[in-house]
């Protein structure tokens, strides 16, 4: 079922599952099947990524089946993330291979590549009735060290995953985000077309506070 939450109102048409997709803070009990769990991570490995290198890695911490991983990524969050994300069912880190592996050169487009698959995986979650909810207030070195990370590996983000719940189950201030409307800036302020805007032309100003 299709997660109807703050459906987006863009600007111009776009596929439905796109304005579906939402970063959540309450979730539901539910479990997250392994099927589930495979197609959206087989969505993740259809991405683009530069000479096919495909340097994402994912660590799942699912607390149904492997709590050590899961709780090792919960305590990497910041306090406030921890408040709430402790309420998905499943947890996950995603991670850049640094190097290309056929010239172990550095691939400067690794985080860009991690970050498609990333949102390819977001998209087909949404399909499934499922949500994620990505986060940078997390300990880059207590993910490496939990984990064991070996050099040459970077740790991205991590994010929740699961199925939506009440977000009346959530603390206030949380709860007024959850069902805020979602805007997004309009595309004059980041579509130029033909080359860089001059100042006459930026339109800063209409960005949403």
């Amino acid at each position: 079922m299709a997660d109807t939450t703050n459906v987006l109102a863009p600007e111009h048409p776009i596929l439905p599952v796109l304005a579906q997709r939402r970063s959540p803070r309450a979730y539901a009990a539910q479990p997250v099947p392994t099927e589930a769990l495979h197609q959206i991570f087989a969505a993740a490995a259809s991405a683009a990524s530069c000479f096919g290198e495909q340097p994402w890695r994912y660590i799942v911490g699912s607390r149904a089946s492997s709590a050590k991983a899961y709780d090792a990524i919960l305590s990497s969050m910041g306090e406030f993330n921890q408040a709430w994300a402790n309420q998905a069912p499943v947890l996950a880190v995603s991670i850049a291979k640094l190097n290309f592996s056929h010239d172990d050169n550095p691939n400067r487009h690794a985080l860009h590549d991690v970050g498609q698959a990333t949102a390819t995986l977001a998209i087909q979650a949404t399909e499934l009735g499922l949500q994620i909810h990505q986060m940078a207030g997390f300990s880059v070195d207590k993910i490496r060290e939990s984990f064991r990370l070996p050099a040459g590996y970077e740790p991205v983000a991590v994010f929740t995953l699961g199925y939506p719940g009440d977000p009346a189950s959530l603390p206030d201030g949380l709860r007024e985000k959850e069902t805020a409307p979602r805007t997004r800036k309009p595309l004059a302020e980041f579509l130029f077309e033909g080359g860089w805007p001059g100042l006459e032309e930026e339109r800063y100003d209409q960005a949403p506070v």
